[in-house]
């Protein structure tokens, strides 16, 4: 597939982790690829030098603080300047940290709502005149958190709650044009910050029914799947947790 007729995606936080993992996984099939970044560079630099190794001018750049408000119709007019159409968003971004009740401050309740919540929005606004064009589709990545709450994280769990309730009415605002859906990843990769310690890992991994944690990989092809083959699904919540949420 040349690069002119390559279907587009825009994936924020695509630099490492989950991100670089949906990226490799879209880029293997076929996508042209969007990476955003933050902060982290030097991995966004060498994913994306590895991604044009396998097939060249297949992938764009970009930096940008989801925190700016210009942020979100900057990054799809760049994409639509370099590649001319878009057919995906996913809104992988995100900001997990604990908020106390008692400790918060009003910066780390703006700070969780304005990567988990605002920035997904006006990314979808920005994106919807072109994903209306290309009839295509957006997948936001919420939380299990989402649906129930974590200890010491209440702002962080709200602010994924808000994610699941946008991904349902944008599906009932964008259609019939515009299918959005969810992957609400469980136990796939332990935070870098706040780290859980190895006897929390192994309850966690105990009341999973699967009995075991997940992969960047089982989370990169359940948004390949509602990218490209889940035509008549639109407004889901597709759970990747190993069953998780049945033991409550």
């Amino acid at each position: 597939m040349d690069a002119a007729s390559s279907p587009v995606v825009l994936v924020t936080g695509a630099a490492k982790r989950i991100g670089a993992a949906i990226a490799r996984h879209l880029h293997a099939n076929g996508y042209a690829i969007v990476l955003h970044y933050r902060g982290s560079e030097a991995e966004a630099v060498a994913l994306r030098d590895a991604l044009e190794a396998a097939r060249s001018n297949s992938t764009l750049l970009l930096q940008a603080d989801l925190a700016d408000p210009d942020a979100p119709e900057a990054l799809v007019a760049r994409t639509i300047e370099r590649f001319g159409r878009l057919d995906g968003l996913v809104n992988n971004a995100s900001a997990f940290f604990p908020t106390p009740i008692g400790k918060t401050t009003p910066a780390q309740w703006q700070s969780l709502f304005d990567a988990n919540v605002r920035a997904p929005f006006f990314l979808a606004q920005a994106a919807a005149p072109h994903l209306r064009a290309s009839q295509g589709a957006i997948v936001n990545i919420t939380d299990i958190y989402g649906e129930r709450p974590l200890r010491v994280h209440s702002a962080y769990c709200m602010s994924k709650a808000a994610l699941v309730m946008m991904t349902k009415s944008l599906a009932l605002e964008l259609a019939p044009d515009i299918r959005v859906n969810a992957v609400a990843p469980g136990a796939i990769l332990w935070p870098e910050r706040d780290s859980v310690d190895a006897a929390r890992q192994a309850a966690i991994v105990a009341r999973t029914p699967l009995a075991r944690t997940g992969t960047p990989q089982d989370i990169a092809e359940a948004v390949h799947w509602l990218l490209a083959s889940a035509r008549f699904t639109t407004g889901e919540i597709l759970h990747i947790d190993g069953g998780r949420l049945l033991d409550g």
